[in-house]
């Protein structure tokens, strides 16, 4: 191994086998990493529109939750313990007497 064969073949066979890794290292992130969107593009000042590739799901209808009203239990109690207000279960329950909860009484909390 002597001039410049010796050379080309000690330097250049590592530099050619991370040149190659680093290109498939690349391909394979570009291939893994489809959740970022690129930042829009500039064009004479003003930026162009990025497009999701996203398809927005469709709500999800809530699902009606009921409680049953145990002794002790006011409407304020049940608005904290289901994390609403005393209005909202009085929309959803248009019959239902605040001052007059029965025991065993079914209302519906969302």
């Amino acid at each position: 191994m002597t001039g410049g064969r010796g050379l080309v073949i000690r330097f250049g066979a590592p530099a050619a086998f991370l040149a190659a890794a680093t290109a498939a290292v690349l391909l394979v992130r570009s291939g893994l990493d489809r959740s970022t969107v690129p930042p829009p593009a500039r064009t004479g000042g003003v930026a162009a529109a990025v497009v999701s590739r996203r398809v927005p799901r469709p709500a999800a209808t809530p699902k009606r939750r009921f409680y049953v009203i145990r002794a002790g239990d006011t409407l304020d109690a049940v608005a904290l313990r289901f994390r609403t207000t005393v209005e909202r279960l009085l929309t959803l329950n248009p019959g239902v007497r605040p001052t007059s909860l029965r025991i065993g009484e079914k209302i519906r909390t969302g």
